[in-house]
């Protein structure tokens, strides 16, 4: 299965100095990656940073070498790539927990994340902390996950947008938290990858009908999404990353 569309962008959004989202995508390996730093002054922008660069890394070394060992997990559930993927995000997660030991509180950093490498026609995702990944097919919008967040904790939608402190992420604890899904992808499928700087202030319909416009340029509904949560008061860093088959 062929991904025939692709866009991907990220912004500081309209209050904030500095940027601490990020994403990043490889078409050899088929890794695809959105990321959402936190931390101390200057710490989360880098943290997402060499999380890019080490996810790559660990994720393409276990796919050249079909024969190497995989150091912290392993599952005849998921197929090699979902194996790979889930060694990559704890190996990267180890390296941040490391940098993080040595540095005092204030200066630690971490980033949630939505991470999918493809095969043929499977997706494997793995979800860390509170970005959102959905899949749109046949005209319905479904989310993949449920973010770990306070917004679970609340169950409402009142200021939903004040509840999307992630209750986990990759150097936040010693043990790296994380959901993963394997999906059959069909042709017509599109998977949205969003930080909580677009899904605070835009509601699943919302995203559904706008990345259903078929008039509209892949990269334009992107920027839609950005100018829809700044007109309805985001302050956040914004990253959108669109799929379709």
């Amino acid at each position: 299965m062929d991904i025939i569309n692709f866009a991907a962008q990220s912004d500081q959004g309209p209050f904030l100095n500095v940027n601490e989202d990020g994403y990043d995508f490889d078409f050899d390996t088929e890794l695809f990656m959105i990321l959402d730093g936190f931390g101390g002054n200057g710490r989360g922008d880098k943290c997402v940073q060499l999380l890019q660069e080490n996810l790559k890394k660990f994720y393409c070394n276990f796919i050249i070498d079909r024969d190497s060992t995989m150091p912290f997990f392993y599952s005849p559930k998921y197929l090699p790539e979902g194996n790979a993927l889930i060694n990559a995000a704890l190996n990267s997660h180890a390296e941040i927990v490391k940098s993080n030991s040595e540095l005092e509180l204030s200066l630690r950093a971490g980033a949630s994340g939505i991470v999918a490498a493809k095969l043929e026609s499977v997706v494997t995702i793995l979800s860390v902390g509170n970005c959102r990944a959905y899949i749109l097919r046949k005209g319905i919008i479904s989310s993949i996950f449920t973010e770990d967040s306070f917004r679970f904790l609340s169950q409402d939608k009142y200021e939903s947008h004040l509840k999307n402190i992630p209750l986990s992420g990759f150097g936040l604890f010693p043990d790296l938290h994380y959901q993963v899904r394997e999906l059959r992808v069909t042709p017509g499928d599109k998977l949205l990858f969003v930080t909580d700087g677009i899904y605070g202030r835009v509601e699943e319909d919302e995203l559904n009908a706008c990345i259903s416009k078929h008039a509209l340029n892949i990269k334009h509904k992107i920027q839609e999404l950005f100018s829809l949560a700044n007109d309805r008061g985001n302050l956040d860093n914004q990253t959108c990353m669109i799929l379709e088959f």
